[in-house]
């Protein structure tokens, strides 16, 4: 009951993260969302991991890794998201973020050179198909551009190739102190991006700026990251699941707090994206069963 109740809380506080970025968005540029969110979220856990927990420096290749690691799932995914936000609605950013582990099961398997298994190939497809049938009236509505959803695109990309490298690495730093680094590491990598793609006069620092920001740090980059790297830990096919769980909560703050529509193509959508993620775990899960 315990890791269910800590899985239900970690969907809800990831599915968060498309909100309140939009929120953020009314008050700043992406970029500068992206950077200091990155940076304050870096220096947070590292003090963290350095405090409570007996961590040492990276060494050597270590640093690189980090980097690697730290430009493909924090500078490109993250930056290119609250890029895409600021399209596309954030139900439709919640829902994406769904279908990464179908991508990265199919990168997986091209990266250890082993043949795409049908089921995972079907999910892919049932989850690319559930988010055009749910973005198909936004786009209508102008609650979604052709634009924001290939920089989405691009962003889910981006992290399931950042995640099957974070698996092909033979880590032997702490998680906390990994996490650290590489969050740290892109907002680094994304200065240079921030600094020369962005219109400094269009930016408030005021009160929901900061509240975006903040949630974003405590809730979903230090909270929600934990949560899936302790969920991880137990039991990685069932942590999978709750991933289900964040379109869902993803439509309900997109409607209560930001007021997007949702039609029976939300419902289809969503329940395409669903199916696939069972077809392309549904091996595992049953496995497991």
């Amino acid at each position: 009951m315990k890791n269910l109740l800590l899985g239900i809380f970690f969907a809800s506080l990831w599915a968060s993260a498309s909100a309140a970025t939009k929120f953020g968005l009314l008050s700043a540029q992406p970029f500068v969302i992206s950077n200091v969110r990155f940076i304050l979220a870096g220096i947070m856990i590292l003090i963290l991991a350095y405090s409570f927990q007996k961590s040492r420096l990276p060494q050597k290749q270590e640093w690189l890794h980090l980097a690697i690691y730290g430009l493909l799932n924090v500078t490109v995914y993250l930056g290119l998201f609250v890029l895409a936000i600021k399209q596309v609605s954030a139900g439709i950013g919640s829902m994406s973020t769904a279908t990464n582990p179908l991508m990265i099961s199919v990168l997986s398997a091209i990266w250890l050179r082993r043949p795409v298994k049908k089921m995972e190939f079907i999910g892919l497809v049932l989850g690319i198909l559930g988010v055009g049938i749910a973005t198909y009236p936004l786009l209508k509505q102008s609650y979604a551009s052709p634009e924001g959803l290939l920089i989405l695109g691009g962003s889910m990309l981006s992290y399931s190739v950042g995640t099957v490298y974070y698996s092909s690495i033979k880590w032997e730093l702490p998680l906390l102190t990994i996490n650290g680094w590489q969050v740290l590491f892109g907002g680094i990598l994304l200065l240079p991006v921030t600094y020369f793609f962005t219109n400094w006069t269009a930016n408030i620092y005021d009160f929901r700026f900061w509240a975006s920001v903040l949630w974003l740090v405590i809730p979903v980059s230090f909270g929600a990251v934990q949560l899936w790297l302790y969920l991880l830990k137990i039991d990685p096919v069932k942590a999978s699941l709750y991933l289900f769980l964040c379109p869902i909560f993803g439509f309900i703050y997109a409607s209560v707090l930001l007021k997007e529509p949702i039609s029976i193509y939300t419902f289809v959508g969503t329940t395409f994206v669903l199916g696939g993620l069972y077809m392309g775990l549904r091996e595992k899960i049953v496995g497991r069963g």
